[in-house]
C-alpha cells in the first residue's frame, strides 16, 4: 500500500476506524494506539487496495486482529501477574436539554447499556458493535471475523436478548 492510498483511507473512513477501536478497547489511550497500529500495519503489509470491494473492511479486520492479539498477550501476562486499571473516567456526556429529568434518565440508560455491552463476551460484543455502530452488513462482518453469516445473526440475536434482559433486570422498560 502506498502512502497516498493510506492518506486517502484515513480521510475517508479514519473516523469510523477510530470509533471501532474505541469500542474494542473501551479506553482512549489504548484505542489511539490500536488506531495507529492499524494504519501502520496496512502501510507495512504492502497489500494492494481494491477500491471496488470495500477497503474499509480491510482496516476493520486489521484493527480486530491486532486487538485480539493484544488481548491474548494481556491474558498471558495477567496469568503471571494480575494488573488493575485505576483510571475509570466516564467520557460520554450528553448535551443538556430542557427536560433535566429525562436527560439524566437517558444518561443512566446509556451508561448501563455501555456497561452491559462492555461485559458481554467478545464473540457477541464485536458483531453488535460492527452491525449497530458501523452499520456493516452481516456478510461483511462474517468475512472480517471468519464466521458464517448464520453465526453472526445468531450472535446478534443473543446479544440483543442479553442486553434487553439485563436492562429489564435493572428496572428499565417497566412502566
Amino acid at each position: 500500500m502506498k502512502a497516498w492510498e493510506l492518506e486517502k483511507c484515513i480521510d475517508e473512513f479514519g473516523t469510523d476506524i477510530y470509533r471501532f477501536c474505541m469500542k474494542l478497547c473501551m479506553d482512549k489511550a489504548n484505542a489511539e494506539d490500536l488506531y495507529q497500529q492499524t494504519f501502520l500495519k496496512a502501510l507495512e503489509s504492502g497489500m494492494e487496495l481494491d477500491w471496488e470491494h470495500n477497503p474499509k473492511a480491510l482496516f476493520f479486520s486489521f484493527a480486530f486482529n491486532l486487538w485480539k492479539s493484544e488481548q491474548r498477550k494481556n491474558a498471558r501476562r495477567s496469568s503471571l501477574v494480575p494488573c488493575v486499571n485505576l483510571d475509570e473516567t466516564n467520557e460520554n456526556q450528553l448535551s443538556s436539554q430542557e427536560n433535566i429529568e429525562e436527560n439524566i434518565f437517558r444518561q443512566e440508560l446509556i451508561a448501563e447499556t455501555q456497561k452491559i455491552i462492555g461485559n458481554l463476551p467478545e464473540k457477541i460484543r464485536i458483531p453488535l458493535t460492527l452491525y449497530y455502530l458501523f452499520e456493516q452488513p452481516v456478510d461483511e462482518i462474517a468475512k472480517e471475523i471468519n464466521k458464517p453469516p448464520g453465526t453472526i445473526k445468531s450472535r446478534l440475536f443473543k446479544g440483543r436478548n442479553l442486553i434487553k434482559k439485563r436492562l429489564e433486570d435493572l428496572g428499565y422498560g417497566k412502566q
